[in-house]
């Protein structure tokens, strides 16, 4: 696919890569209609759904480029250094598009988010504390295997902790009933929507990678550090399942749906993306990404949950420009300070 879409001219490539963003719009509104009505069938939270199943499958881009990178460099195919720059610049540069950008235009157009306080801490807390970790184990600026196992070992026990808690404490509210095309109504019809989901993310999925091929060529003749381009543009890219997967939590009134995948993506793209590739074949940690990008990372989102906690979980309109101007504030800084690895 990759090798078509290279040889195509830049006018094809250009209608290439809108029909693949409109297919990616609508294949992420079946899935998210889908899931959340499977959510509703087994009592399960849209929150609880959006952080994790839909945040893996939306994360499948940077967990595919991560491994497809490490196995490129075990071969000796792909260069130690510029893979690991570049995946790694898009997996954080994916986190930060979604933790500012993304969920300033989620709130924008949503016009006010709600965060409940034990969403505050079972969910936002790890999310702080994941990046730390990544800041902890990459400051030698090398990502071991034993580094991986721990990422990667944290993910499945956080894992096993959402659903234990999900499965004893949740009480399903009214105002969280999202909008739906359909709830099933036995295992069948569950199966099924299951079955529609998958396929719709799969779909998804797919389109992104066709979106973010061709970013790639729009980049590849610059001499810029492969940090940089994977931030500011890869990061972008990789981050667009995340987006449209979100606004269509916000159409369908499944705004839990839309909070849990930008935040559980921040968790699983680190510790199953950053962690399963270290397994694999280890990385090198450009100083742009353990100086700034990390860093950078932490501190919004621990600004983020100090607003969050003395506005009572409320983000508003306002919020919405605070998050999209550092979004603004970190690319123009980080090309100022870190062009270069």
């Amino acid at each position: 696919m990759s090798a078509f879409l290279v040889s195509q001219s830049l006018p094809v490539q250009i209608v290439i890569g809108l029909v693949a963003i409109a297919v990616l719009v609508l294949s992420a509104e079946k899935a998210v209609d889908k899931i959340v009505g499977i959510a509703e069938y087994l009592n399960l939270s849209a929150t609880f759904m959006g952080m994790t199943v839909l945040s893996l499958a939306t994360s499948i881009p940077e967990i595919s480029s991560h491994y497809t990178a490490s196995v490129g460099i075990l071969t000796g195919s792909l260069d130690y250094r510029v893979a690991s720059s570049i995946v790694l610049g898009a997996n954080i540069g994916s986190d930060v598009v979604q933790q500012t950008l993304i969920m300033g235009l989620v709130v924008f157009l949503s016009g006010t988010l709600y965060f409940r306080r034990y969403f505050l801490w079972k969910s936002m807390i790890p999310m702080i504390g994941t990046t730390i970790m990544c800041i902890i184990l990459g400051w030698d600026r090398h990502y071991s295997r034993p580094d991986g196992l721990i990422l990667f070992g944290t993910f499945i026990l956080y894992t096993y902790y959402l659903y234990y808690d999900e499965r004893k404490y949740y009480k399903k509210v009214e105002s969280e009933t999202p909008h739906i095309s359909h709830v099933p109504q036995n295992p069948r019809e569950a199966i099924i929507a299951g079955v529609i989901a998958l396929a719709a993310m799969v779909l998804t999925v797919l389109s992104a990678q066709v979106v973010l091929v061709l970013t790639e060529q729009v980049v590849a003749a610059t001499g810029i550090g492969g940090s940089f381009i994977g931030v500011v543009t890869l990061g972008v890219a990789s981050a667009l399942p995340e987006l449209t997967t979100a606004l269509a939590g916000v159409r369908h009134n499944a705004k839990g749906v839309s909070i849990g995948t930008l935040v559980g993506s921040n968790i699983t793209n680190p510790l199953v993306a950053i962690g399963g590739g270290a397994l694999i074949s280890t990385y090198w940690v450009p100083k742009g990404l353990v100086y700034w990008d990390l860093p950078w990372e932490t501190v919004t989102g621990a600004i983020l949950w100090v607003i969050l906690w003395f506005n009572k979980g409320r983000l508003g309109r306002l919020a919405s420009a605070y998050l999209v101007a550092l979004y603004v504030l970190f690319v123009v800084l980080r090309g100022i300070l870190f062009l270069a690895d």
